[in-house]
Parts: C-alpha cells; sequence; structure tokens
C-alpha cells in the first residue's frame, strides 16, 4: 500500500457476461456513499460502465485511451458521474483500436500506470473496469494496480477460467508489478435454485489455492440488476430494496473490511 493509502483495484475476469462490469459500477457507487472519494477507470472498448452511468456519448470526449496514448492528463479525462465523491474516466471509440496501437509505443505496458501518477492526491480508491480478455489493456490495469478482484459466475468450468487469468497475473507480477495480489474473488449470477451453482460454489470454495480468496457474499440473479443499466443508474441506485442491491451492499462492507479492517 503506498504511503498515500490509496487502493487500486483491477476488476476482470477474460470471460465476458460474468458481470465483471455491473460489479465494478456498483462496488464504486458503494464506496463512495461509504465516504471514499472513488474513481473508476473504463478501460472496457464497449464502455458499457459509462454507458450503465449514465454517462452520454455527447460527454466522452476524452477517456481512457487519451490518457494512455495522447498524453492527456488525468484533469482532461475525469469526468463527474453525479453521484457524490464517484468520479469516472470513460471509455471512447478509440479504445477499439488500442490493443494495436499498444504494441508499437514505449513503455507499452505501463502507460496507464504512468498517466495515473495525480490520482492518489485525490482518490481513496481507484477501479479499473477491465474488458473481456487478457489483452494490453488488461495487462497495463494490472500493472498499475495493487489487487485484482475476480467476479466469477457460478457455472460450469469456472474454475478454469480462473487458472487462466492466475497465468497472466503470475505473469504480470514476475515482469512488472512484484507487488501483484488478489483481493478476492466474488461469485456472482448466482441461481441457489439451481444445483450446477450451489455445486460451481462449493467447487470454488474448496479449491486449495482459490478457496481462502472467496467473499462470504454471492450476488444472485436478479432482474433489477440486468435492468439497472438501460437506465443509466447502478442497481443500489435505481432500487436499493432489490435483492441484487442488497447484496452488492453487503459485499461492499465486506470488501471494506479486508481492505481497510473496518468494522
Amino acid at each position: 500500500m503506498p504511503a498515500d493509502g490509496t487502493h487500486i483495484h483491477a476488476i476482470a475476469n477474460q470471460k465476458g457476461g460474468v458481470a465483471k462490469t455491473t460489479t465494478a459500477v456498483n462496488l464504486a457507487t458503494a464506496l463512495a456513499a461509504a465516504g471514499r472519494r472513488t474513481l473508476m477507470v473504463d478501460l472496457d472498448p464497449q464502455g458499457n460502465a459509462s454507458t450503465g452511468l449514465g454517462i452520454a456519448p455527447e460527454r466522452r470526449r476524452t477517456g481512457a485511451w487519451d490518457l494512455m496514448l495522447a498524453g492527456a492528463s488525468l484533469g482532461d479525462a475525469v469526468i463527474p458521474t453525479g453521484l457524490s465523491g464517484f468520479d469516472l474516466v470513460p471509455s471512447t471509440p478509440r479504445l477499439f483500436g488500442a490493443e494495436l496501437e499498444l504494441a508499437d509505443v514505449p513503455r507499452r505496458e505501463t502507460r496507464l500506470h504512468d498517466a495515473l501518477g495525480g490520482a492518489q492526491k485525490h482518490y481513496d480508491y481507484v477501479l479499473f473496469d477491465c474488458p473481456p480478455s487478457l489483452g494490453l489493456l488488461t495487462v497495463n490495469a494490472f500493472t498499475a494496480a495493487q489487487r485484482v478482484l475476480v467476479p466469477l459466475q457460478a457455472e460450469f468450468l469456472a474454475l478454469e477460467g480462473l487458472v487462466l487469468l492466475r497465468q497472466t497475473v503470475e505473469a504480470v507480477r514476475t515482469a512488472l508489478n512484484p507487488s501483484l495480489s488478489y483481493a478476492g474473488i466474488l461469485l456472482t449470477m448466482s441461481d441457489r435454485r439451481n444445483r450446477l451453482s450451489a455445486e460451481v460454489e462449493a467447487d470454488v470454495r474448496g479449491h486449495t489455492e482459490f478457496g481462502r480468496l472467496v467473499y462470504d457474499t454471492v450476488i444472485p440473479r436478479n432482474v433489477r440488476v440486468s435492468e439497472a443499466p438501460s437506465h443509466g443508474k447502478p442497481v443500489i441506485v435505481y432500487d436499493m430494496k432489490a435483492s441484487g442491491s442488497q447484496a452488492y451492499i453487503r459485499f461492499a462492507g465486506e470488501f471494506l473490511r479486508r481492505e481497510e479492517g473496518v468494522p
């Protein structure tokens, strides 16, 4: 942990459709609501986090691509989300070409790290919403982060995906960021009525390497969670009483206990 106390996390899973962006948006919202100054960087070219926060395309003039490839300052790229204490570096369409463009620039794996030097002065938490891949955008996030948070859908082959992600984390740790560690694994989109969900949860929790990382909180399948992005709101703002909202609020409390030791 740096002396200034800023917590920097990459939220990643190379598989799409595991509630990665939903987790990033709702965790950031909950952290801000708990009084932590929070910045989220939308590194997914699809821009789902930006859209899910109600950020119209015309407001996304400068974003993560500009930070990494155009020399933009953090102050130029940050926009307020409208939620107190929660700022965003949005995704822009140019991010679709970033993987190819990064391949030919100096220090290609550390561009995000270098661009975020001022974040520690202004934020308690910085969260990277990574794309559903293990390319250079995700490697940049892992190089800039202290810890990796893994949303994991309770489905067949979940553990196999974790092994692949672990390989990337280990490669970054060895070559670029020796202090990188795991924040934990959050089970998402669980249906307790489904026998497979229960079996996958038991397998992950019982795994000799990953089991100790799994959060107690499990995020259930919930229609309100699915609806919220189309309204440009985190689900904990859209419908705080929904089961998915309550689960994300519990998760945020558990996350803070792990990160800060708060009661």
